[in-house]
């Protein structure tokens, strides 16, 4: 398989899950830096598509969340966010829910869109060092 198209698969697999996209780069032999920018950039990607077309969702998820409210229910992004707001939703998500999940689940809750951006990446680069780091640590100690 060529490059390209080592890097594409990379990439759009990290648009739908961070954690299935670095192990891929280190399947299909991409070095680990290439394998965490393109993880990164990937994720950072589909955080930003749904904020941008966040309108529809956030109507959707205000209906899901008033549901889960009539049962008595609490999911874990809500608890987060009720605690530790935008921040901490965004350093969170990429690693609990993914980043695209993550972000609708900002939209809904009313997060202001630059701001839920600028944490949604930085989470997503401290999740995407952190996992490449990993195993890439992982794979060498087998080596």
């Amino acid at each position: 398989m060529i490059d390209i198209a080592k890097w594409i698969s990379v990439l759009g697999t990290s648009v739908l899950e961070l954690w299935a996209a670095i192990p891929l780069g280190f399947a299909l032999g991409l070095h680990p830096v290439v394998t965490g920018v393109l993880s990164a950039l990937g994720s950072a990607l589909s955080a930003l598509i749904v904020v941008t077309v966040g309108g529809p969702l956030r109507r959707w998820m205000v209906r899901r969340w008033e549901n889960k409210k009539k049962s008595g229910k609490k999911g874990s992004m809500a608890v987060i966010w009720d605690k530790y707001g935008v921040i901490g939703l965004g350093l969170l998500s990429p690693i609990i829910t993914g980043a695209p999940l993550g972000a609708v689940i900002g939209v809904s809750l009313g997060a202001k869109s630059p701001r839920l951006l600028v944490w949604m990446s930085v989470g997503i680069v401290v999740w995407t060092v952190l996992l490449t780091a990993a195993v890439a640590f992982g794979v060498a100690s087998f080596m």
